[in-house]
């Protein structure tokens, strides 16, 4: 564990980072009967990270990061519950499996657009642009023999159990989609766990996911959670944006006494004292027996001591990539489909990751008077500079006649938005390349062996949704109870 043997005694966790990882770490530790005080410290002007939403005083609502969130599985039903405990049951806008915006999803391939098939029928037949039915690659997959690699790329474990034609189009789609990344670099073991597991104790996806493929942690529902499976939502957001989310936990932090928040405290430096961390600021030190870091891995790296230089090493081989969200209104119903969005192949354009059709899945967050359709697109990732030059040097102006060029180009749109906004969200996901898995085993056991009250949560290790990023913080914390 991570943990000093002194930490029986331990009363001040520090966290470092106030986006949703770390506020959700701060909610756990407010429940732990060992920790008297916590201290957040965030280095901008806001808590809440990657999840922002803007609210116009017309009512409609955009996002400007994560825009819907999963409420299948331990790590769903976790949150589902964090959002109950915090009175935020009422907000929900849940989005179920019968959903238009749940069944049609669209690829952009050959300057077309192409419903992705679904349901048995879908799954039978031969549906452009696949060459042949997709059921005849999922029934050949049972056959495919076991990879013998601890790790492999996405595109290279699809391209043997499935075939190269699903690698080079749906999966490399689905990974800029996800990721903004390429899944030619990416780890299967690390992207795709549920993926690499049926592999590993199955011998076949197929089987793996009929059967199951090794333990997954055991999180009761609550009465919220019990309502998603009852209900069969497929995604979840909040009237008032998935910003609500972190306001929220804010709120509860504050009321709870024993949190104090700061807002630009950028953390300078950490050093290790007598009774467990010094932590340094622009105007001042604090003290803490724990620190649970938040914090990008490169951004952690710059504050810690010189003793922990392979750690260091380690936590700045995580890469991240920038992506640039343009969030467009249109008078009127503009698409010629209805569906969650479309996502584009590398090799169709490789600036261009995909356009989600905010209006189709929540169509609450319109604006209340007048028909508008809402969209996002989303740019750049792993190919923002070879599209686009130096984030820092590109304009907002360029980013925009981009987009909007692209939602005339793919869906026929020839009106100007009525509104919009540019957002440049920079190393803003984690890229876990081939051997992630190996990285942050070593890192942490780097901590265990030199005996650091240090605990790594966030998008920077163990996954880069926002259910998996708020669990990372319940884990920490439950680590931290173990052991005291």
């Amino acid at each position: 564990m991570v943990l000093t043997t002194h930490l029986k005694l331990m009363r001040t966790v520090a966290v470092l980072g106030g986006g949703i990882g770390g506020l959700a770490a701060s909610y756990y530790l407010c429940k732990s009967p060992q920790v008297t005080k916590v201290i957040v410290l965030e280095s901008s002007s806001r808590f809440g990270g990657w999840l922002w939403s803007t609210r116009r005083s017309d009512g409609a609502v955009f996002e400007h990061g994560p825009r819907g969130i999963r409420p299948a599985g331990a790590v769903g039903y976790n949150t589902l519950n964090m959002v109950d405990d915090l009175g935020l049951g009422g907000e929900i806008l849940p989005v179920t499996h019968g959903n238009v915006a749940s069944n049609n999803r669209y690829l952009y391939v050959n300057k077309r657009l192409h419903r992705m098939p679904s349901g048995i029928s879908g799954l039978l037949r031969t549906a452009p642009p696949f060459s042949r039915p997709l059921l005849l690659s999922v029934a050949m997959e049972i056959l495919v023999k076991k990879g013998k690699e601890e790790d492999e790329s996405i595109h290279s474990f699809v391209s043997r159990r499935l075939g190269k034609e699903l690698a080079d189009i749906a999966v490399d789609s689905l990974c800029r989609g996800v990721y903004a990344g390429d899944c030619r670099k990416l780890s299967v073991r690390s992207c795709f766990p549920l993926l690499y597991n049926a592999e590993q104790h199955r011998g076949s996806l197929t089987l793996g996911m009929l059967l199951g493929s090794g333990p997954t942690p055991v999180i009761p529902p609550g009465p919220l959670a019990q309502r998603s499976v009852k209900e069969s939502w497929s995604q979840w957001s909040l009237k008032r944006g998935v910003e609500s989310l972190p306001e929220s936990i804010t709120d509860y932090l504050q009321q709870s006494g024993r949190v104090q928040l700061h807002r630009e405290a950028a953390v300078k430096q950490i050093s290790p004292s007598a009774s467990g961390w010094k932590i340094h600021l622009e105007d001042g030190v604090i003290s803490a027996d724990h620190v649970i870091s938040a914090l990008p891995a490169p951004a952690l790296s710059t504050a810690l001591p010189s003793s922990c230089q392979p750690l260091i090493q380690q936590l700045q081989d995580i890469d991240a990539v920038t992506v640039a969200v343009v969030n467009l209104e249109y008078e009127g119903s503009i698409l010629p489909v209805t569906g969650f969005g479309h996502l584009l192949p590398s090799s169709e354009d490789r600036g261009l990751l995909g356009v989600v059709y905010d209006s189709v899945p929540f169509p609450q967050h319109n604006r209340p008077d007048g028909q508008t359709t809402r969209l996002t697109v989303m740019m750049g990732g792993a190919w923002f500079q070879e599209a686009f030059g130096a984030p820092e040097a590109v304009t907002e102006e360029c980013l925009l006649t981009r987009a909007t060029e692209a939602v005339h180009r793919h869906l026929g749109v020839t009106t100007a938005p009525s509104w919009s906004w540019v957002a440049l969200q920079r190393d803003c996901i984690p890229q876990y390349y081939k051997g992630h898995f190996r990285r942050v085993e070593s890192m942490r056991s780097f901590i265990k062996k030199n005996s650091l009250s240090l605990s790594l949560i966030g998008s920077s290790y163990d996954g880069v949704s926002v259910n998996e990023v708020i669990f990372s913080g319940r884990t920490a914390v439950e680590e931290l109870s173990i052991t005291v």
